[in-house]
């Protein structure tokens, strides 16, 4: 056989290792954004004209999100902010428009004791996407509900709802229960039932009279 043609063999065969090595990585790491971001990474996708730039996007959050210094919360904290959420929740019977906004108010509050950033609310959303994502649709759903209500009167309703979402959120932060999409539901499930819950809603209900 020519030396020549045992050239090409060799570097046809280097190229096809090296496609196929990449094809892997490539693979490998778009499982672990999947599995990081869960339903946020197809959110992503479907905001950026290619999953490509999608993938870049998600790996600048958790770039981001490794610079930062995460911490957990002490017990004496996490009570302090369950007790704090319990009063809240109390206090929706009464004055549910006041309610979600303190239940708003909190939730920064508890983002800043963890350690992320509160400068604006899509960061937020960036930075808690990485260790958060299922909570994130919640957080989305009751703030949606909160700037709404600026603008024109919720229902009571309406503003029960944006409670349960915020409460989701609250839960999550408060217990750790967000380690990424992957093991977010085994965890959330495991650390219900801390005493944060003030009725099957998440509010205290007085009848129906709101």
């Amino acid at each position: 056989m020519p030396t020549w043609l045992v050239i090409i063999i060799v570097i046809a065969a280097i190229l096809v290792v090296g496609a196929a090595a990449w094809f892997v990585i490539e693979g490998q790491r778009r499982r672990r954004l999947r599995e990081t971001f869960g339903p946020e990474y197809d959110r992503a996708v479907k905001e950026h004209e290619s999953p490509r730039e999608a993938e870049r996007e998600l790996s600048s959050r958790v770039k981001r999100h490794s610079d930062l210094d995460i911490r957990p919360l002490p017990e004496t904290t996490k009570d302090r902010y369950a007790q704090e959420w319990a009063l809240i929740q109390e206090q929706f019977v009464d004055r549910p428009s006041g309610a979600v906004v303190e239940a708003d108010r909190v939730l920064v509050s508890l983002m800043a004791e963890r350690g992320y950033p509160t400068e604006g609310y899509d960061q937020q959303l960036a930075d808690l996407s990485v260790r958060h994502a299922n909570a994130l649709r919640h957080y989305r759903a009751g703030h949606d509900t909160l700037v709404r209500h600026r603008d024109s009167e919720m229902s009571t309703e309406d503003l029960r709802e944006a409670m349960k979402h915020y409460r989701e959120v609250f839960e999550d932060l408060l217990t750790d229960a967000g380690e990424g999409a992957e093991t977010h539901g085994k965890q959330a499930t495991g650390n219900r039932g801390n005493g944060t819950r003030g009725g099957d809603d998440g509010t205290t209900r007085r009848g129906s009279d709101h």
